[in-house]
């Protein structure tokens, strides 16, 4: 059984994301380090490096896990695509990594827009307030990265987005008037769409499941959760079974609780026409 002694890198974005995926499988599978390491020809203590991101696993150590963990190709894909990307937020960026193999991904928000639904403007409006300031430069850099991740809603027909976000996120007119017409414009082009769904939280639910917080979960082909919650200035990915199912009680709670999607795209065309 091989392990490796010399000195281990420093953790960076694309060994976390990949050892997050291997750890979510592993779960999912019901093995424990121990027991996934005799199936990949590796030490528990190689596969405890490369789920902590501190191991970059060898091409056999990949092929062997998707064999014993049934990873249909996904484990082999997280460790071809799954990069450092400029322009996102360093706890951003295991997340994104993730984006890319999803075949269903679903966001509750209470402070901003999502960025996969914001316009430029608006996103504009909240990279020139970033506290502390941020140069041209980042802020270019930023626009760039956020316009290319919304392309998928788009593209990628055969996955479901669906968005529930707070009514008071347009109430309060971020950027003028002008920027809210147009992102209230926007969601509506993309709740057009078949594969996008977006719900209102309307005011009037005085207390609903997302008062903890925003959330996001993503799902992907084979059937394995992940969530994501994020703070200031971080984020956490989470992939343990006992907490996803958590999120996903919450995140249905949320959907019964919102206004449908009809019911919203009906408020959302009242509130462009009072600006």
């Amino acid at each position: 059984m091989t392990d490796c002694n010399s000195s281990e890198p420093e953790p960076n974005d694309s060994l976390q994301t990949f050892g997050a995926v291997l750890q979510g499988f592993r779960e999912h599978a019901g093995l424990t380090q121990q027991a996934l390491a005799p199936l990949v020809g590796y030490s528990p203590h190689f596969v405890a490096s490369v789920e902590q991101g501190r191991r970059l696993p060898p091409e056999d150590f990949v092929e062997r896990a998707e064999t014993a963990l049934n990873a249909h190709g996904i484990l082999r894909k997280a460790a071809r695509k799954v990069g450092r990307q400029p322009g996102l937020a360093a706890w951003f960026r295991k997340w994104a990594g993730l984006e890319e193999l999803a075949i269903s991904l679903y966001t509750y928000e209470c402070r901003v827009v999502p960025g996969l639904l914001q316009t430029v403007a608006y996103a504009r409006t909240l990279f020139d307030n970033r506290v502390p300031l941020l140069t041209d430069e980042q802020i270019e850099a930023q626009l760039a990265v956020r316009q290319e991740r919304q392309r998928m809603l788009r593209e990628r027909q055969s996955t479901a987005f669906c968005f529930i976000l707070d009514e008071h996120l347009l109430l309060r007119r971020t950027g003028g008037t002008e920027v809210t017409a147009e992102l209230i414009g926007q969601l509506l082009d993309l709740a057009a769409l078949r594969n996008v769904e977006i719900q209102i939280m309307p005011l009037s639910r005085g207390v609903h499941a997302g008062m903890n917080g925003p959330m996001q979960l993503l799902e992907v082909p084979e059937n394995q959760w992940f969530g994501y919650i994020e703070g200031q200035e971080t984020g956490q990915l989470i992939s343990e079974p006992k907490t996803i199912s958590v999120l996903q009680m919450r995140y249905a709670k949320l959907r019964s609780q919102a206004l449908t999607p009809e019911d919203s795209v009906s408020l959302l065309k009242q509130q462009r026409g009072a600006l």
